[in-house]
This record gives C-alpha cells, sequence and structure tokens, in this order.
C-alpha cells in the first residue's frame, strides 16, 4: 500500500507517525499588524550547523499562514516539561487572544517571544519556504539561541509525555 493508493489510510498514517516522540514548541512573531502571534508546533527540526538552519511546518490552511510566510523573523521556544498549559493556549484557535494575561518579551533581534522555564529558544531569519501538500516548509536561519537546564515537554502518541522515559504522562490531546 503507498500513500497515493485508493486504500491508504490517513488516520492509520496518522497514529504511526504518532509512534515518533517530538519536542513541542511554540513558534512566535509579529503578525501584519504588529501583534504578537504564536502557535504549537512539533514539527520542529535541524537542518544544518553551517549555515545555522532549522524547519518547522505549517497547515496551509491556518488563519496564521499570511503572517509567518512575510514576517521577516520568528522566535522557536522550545517548551519545558512544566509548559504543557502553553502549549495548550497556543494549540487551539478558540483562545482569541493566546497572549492574553502574558507579558510579551522580545529575542535579542527584537521578535516576540515566551517568557519562563522554555528548554531552548531559536531567533531565525525567515529565510525560505516550501509548499509540500498541505503544509508549507518553514526554513529559518538562526541568528541568535539560548538554553536552560530545563527538561523538554515531548508529545508522543497523542499526549504530552512529562519525561523522555513516559514514567509520567498525560494522555490528552493539546
Amino acid at each position: 500500500m503507498t500513500a497515493s493508493s485508493p486504500d491508504f489510510d490517513a488516520a492509520f498514517f496518522r497514529t504511526a507517525l504518532g509512534r515518533y516522540a517530538t519536542g513541542v514548541t511554540v513558534v512566535t512573531a509579529a503578525g501584519l499588524d504588529g501583534a504578537p502571534i504564536g502557535l504549537t508546533v512539533s514539527s520542529f527540526n535541524s537542518v544544518s550547523l553551517n549555515p545555522p538552519l532549522i524547519l518547522w511546518s505549517l497547515s496551509r490552511s491556518s488563519s496564521s499562514l499570511a503572517a509567518f510566510e512575510q514576517c521577516e523573523r520568528y522566535v522557536v521556544n522550545v517548551l519545558g516539561a512544566e509548559q504543557i498549559a502553553l502549549a495548550r493556549r497556543f494549540a487551539t484557535g478558540k483562545t482569541p487572544d493566546r497572549y492574553a494575561g502574558l507579558t510579551v518579551h522580545h529575542a535579542p533581534g527584537g521578535t516576540p517571544m515566551l517568557d519562563g522555564h522554555c528548554a531552548a529558544w531559536f531567533e531565525c531569519h525567515n529565510r525560505s519556504r516550501y509548499v509540500e501538500g498541505d503544509h508549507v516548509i518553514m526554513v529559518g536561519e538562526v541568528e541568535r539561541c539560548g538554553h536552560s537546564g530545563e527538561p523538554p515537554l515531548v508529545f508522543h502518541a497523542g499526549g504530552f509525555d512529562l519525561t523522555p522515559a513516559g514514567a509520567k504522562s498525560e494522555r490528552k490531546a493539546p
């Protein structure tokens, strides 16, 4: 069975993909109107050390797509294990103002970023974009980054794993 065959099961494919544990990030930027925007993303990966490149992907149906395609910079905030509430806040379109009650902080280059105990952050120049399937792959050139000693938040099999070994887990979707 191939992905293009009529009997390909997208739900089964999604479940198989879920067997791969990923970190959880919130990508933040200034929107088209200058206000901070952000969304939860688990499709984050390194591309190159020289030059320093990362990638993440965004659904072509996302209401934030135009802003992220046009922004000059964005920050990938790698969430710490204790930041499940932030992951959920920025994952849902049901929160009209995802920044309500949060203090907006800025990375050294002026890009909006999350405050708190992120495991790491990467301020990136919005280098290139590639449309593939139902997503746009965003490639960022890392200009600045930082990290803490916080353990990362991990998403696996449809839920958050709070430790790499999964000793404590919460099996609710974001």
